[in-house]
C-alpha cells in the first residue's frame, strides 16, 4: 500500500511539472496548426470571418494544379536532400577531428567557432553573407579577382543561387549536429575500439564497424532535425532571394508567404497543410529507418 501511494505521489508530481509545458504546447504549437489546417479548408475572402465559407478541397485541387507550386515543391525537396547531406557530413567530419588527437590543443576555440553562428541572429547573419556575395562589391568576388580567379555567380545567377544560400545554412546550421555527433562521440565504448585493434581491424574497419554503428542515436536526431529544418527554409530566402533568380529558390515556404500576403489565405494554408505533412512523413520515416536494428 506504501509502495502505491508512493507511486502516485511521484506521478502527481510528474504531472504538476509537465502540466505548464503541455498547456503551452497546446496554445501556441498544437492549436495554431489545427486552425491553419480549418482555414484550409474556406474560401479566402472568408477565411478570417467568424463565420467562414467551407469550400471542401477546393483550395488543395487548386494548390495541386498549381504548376508553381509543383515546381516549388520538387525545388524545395531537391534543397532538402543536398542540405541534409552536406550539414552532416561536414558535422561528422569536423566532429571527428575534434575528438582526434590532431586538435586537441586547439579544440575549444575550434568548437566555439563552429558553435557560434547557431546563436548568431538568423537575419544578422544572412545579411552579411548577402553582402559577401554581391557581385559588384561583395568581398568574395573581390578575393577571387584577386587571385585570378573567374567571379563566383551567387545570387544573381540561376545556375549558383541555390548553392549560394546552402553555404550560408551550412555556416548556420552545420555546428548544432556537430555538438550532437561529439557528445554521442565522447560517450562510446572505446574498450570495442581497443578489441578490434587488437584483432587487427583496420582504422577504416573500426570506423565502419565499431564506431559508426554507436553513432546511430546522434545519427537519427540530426537526420530528424535537419528534413525538419531545411523543408520549411524561409528567413534565408526572405532575406537573401526573395525567391529569385528566375524562382530558383522559390521554396514551398515561401511560396506560401507570397499567396499569404496576396490575401490567398486558403491556397495558402493549404500549401503549408501540405508541406506539414510532408515534413510529419519524412521526419517519421527517418526515424524509424535509423531506430531498426541492423538486418530488420
Amino acid at each position: 500500500m506504501t509502495d502505491i501511494l508512493a507511486t502516485l505521489s511521484r506521478d502527481r508530481i510528474f504531472y504538476l511539472f509537465v502540466a505548464p509545458f503541455a498547456a503551452l504546447t497546446i496554445l501556441f504549437g498544437v492549436w495554431p496548426i489545427l486552425l491553419s489546417i480549418q482555414v484550409s479548408f474556406t474560401a479566402s475572402a472568408t477565411a478570417l470571418r467568424p463565420n467562414p465559407t467551407y469550400v471542401g478541397l477546393a483550395n488543395y485541387v487548386a494548390v495541386l494544379a498549381d504548376p508553381i507550386f509543383l515546381a516549388s515543391l520538387g525545388r524545395t525537396l531537391l534543397y532538402t536532400l543536398l542540405s541534409v547531406v552536406a550539414n552532416l557530413a561536414f558535422a561528422l567530419g569536423f566532429a571527428i577531428l575534434l575528438d582526434s588527437r590532431l586538435l586537441k590543443r586547439g579544440s575549444l576555440f575550434f568548437r566555439l567557432a563552429i558553435f557560434l553562428p547557431v546563436i548568431t541572429p538568423d537575419v544578422a547573419g544572412y545579411v552579411v553573407w548577402r553582402w559577401l556575395y554581391d557581385r559588384s562589391f561583395g568581398a568574395l568576388n573581390a578575393f577571387l579577382t584577386m587571385v585570378g580567379l573567374p567571379p563566383f555567380g551567387g545570387l544573381s545567377s540561376f545556375d549558383t543561387a541555390m548553392l549560394a544560400i546552402l553555404i550560408a545554412e551550412l555556416w548556420h546550421h552545420a555546428g548544432f549536429y556537430m555538438i550532437i555527433f561529439l557528445a554521442n562521440l565522447s560517450i562510446r565504448d572505446r574498450a570495442l575500439e581497443e578489441a578490434a585493434h587488437l584483432d587487427g581491424a583496420t582504422t577504416w574497419q573500426r570506423w565502419r564497424y565499431v564506431i559508426l554503428p554507436q553513432l546511430r542515436p546522434a545519427l537519427v536526431i540530426n537526420s530528424v532535425y535537419a528534413l525538419i529544418q531545411f523543408l520549411k527554409t524561409f528567413t534565408v530566402v526572405v532575406v537573401m532571394t526573395k525567391g529569385g533568380p528566375n524562382d530558383q529558390t522559390n521554396f514551398v515556404s515561401y511560396y506560401a508567404y507570397q499567396l499569404f500576403d496576396q490575401a490567398r489565405y486558403g491556397e495558402a494554408t493549404a500549401m503549408a497543410t501540405i508541406l506539414f505533412a510532408i515534413v510529419i512523413g519524412l521526419s517519421l520515416t527517418a526515424y524509424r529507418l535509423g531506430d531498426r536494428e541492423p538486418g530488420q
